[in-house]
């Protein structure tokens, strides 16, 4: 049981309409659910998005909340629904045949960590799952909406900038044919999420500090991206996936000697989509 399940970085003053959130950056492991798992502490950690909360960790200085897990995405992935529940890890859920994350085993509650490798011996029950999710995946989307609701309320307007990492393989087929790698991929579900001007201004500005970035290939956006992105009621989301490469050792799950220079880049992005999300300057709601 996590008796924390995220931390709240609220800024001094809101001055700007974005609701910045890390799902995946948690790395509060319990004893206990490290004692039930299979896997070594290292191991269990191939699936975080480690450090993420670090690297934007500047939001709140340009005027944004920052929401970041401390429960680990292993425990219980809070960028998921809540009824992905999937039967070969938990007792008594029913089948969903037709998706695709809860038959990889990247449910709400996760079989599975990176490359497949099973997180439990067995199945936990279906009383277990539910008590993760009551003190872990609802006091985090309770917070998260009242967050984008008092942006709405103070601006007109919102835009839920979802932050994450992607492994570095998952993109390299990409840099096949003497093109270069994107470093940053951007989701909106192919424009379902957002208006086109937000991610327009979103791109440009992490192009203008030298990042080269992507659209929705290969990651459009998962359940936090569809589920609060609404742009005819004014609130937009936008995931922001970079290449785990560029900042860390992916096997050992460290810094590398590159993260301060990324960090101090990403910073500056920020402050120039804080700067066109700002309180006084209009958004295209579209």
């Amino acid at each position: 049981m996590h008796a924390k399940p995220f931390e709240l970085v609220l800024p001094a003053e809101r001055t700007s309409r974005l609701v910045f959130a890390s799902p995946h950056s948690g790395r509060s492991y319990a004893a206990a659910f490290l004692a039930a798992s299979v896997l070594d502490e290292r191991t269990i950690r191939s699936s975080e998005d480690a450090f993420v909360d670090i690297l934007f960790g500047a939001a709140p200085r340009f005027g944004a909340p920052f929401l970041k897990a401390l429960a680990p995405r292993a425990y219980v992935d809070l960028n998921r629904s809540r009824d992905e529940l999937d039967p070969a890890v938990i007792v008594g859920a029913r089948a969903s045949h037709a998706n695709p994350r809860i038959s990889s085993g990247l449910g709400v509650i996760p079989r599975v960590v990176a490359n497949g490798r099973a997180i439990y011996r067995g199945k936990i029950s279906r009383a277990e799952a539910e008590r993760r999710l009551d003190a872990v995946w609802q006091p985090y989307h309770d917070c998260l909406e009242a967050l984008l609701a008092r942006s709405r309320a103070d601006f007109g307007e919102t835009v839920l900038i979802d932050c994450h990492s992607m492994p570095h393989e998952a993109i390299d087929a990409f840099g096949l044919g003497g093109g270069r790698c994107p470093d940053i991929v951007l989701g909106d579900r192919f424009g379902s999420a957002a208006g086109a001007d937000i991610v327009d201004r979103i791109e440009t500005a992490f192009r203008a500090v030298g990042f080269q970035v992507a659209r929705n290939a290969p990651f459009a956006g998962a359940y936090s991206t569809q589920h609060y992105g609404r742009p005819s009621r004014g609130q937009h989301a936008v995931q922001i996936e970079i290449d785990r490469a560029l900042y860390m050792d992916e096997k050992a799950i460290r810094t590398n000697r590159q993260f301060d220079e990324i960090r101090t880049l990403i910073t500056q992005a920020i402050a120039q989509i804080a700067r066109d999300n700002s309180g006084d300057l209009g958004l295209a709601a579209e």
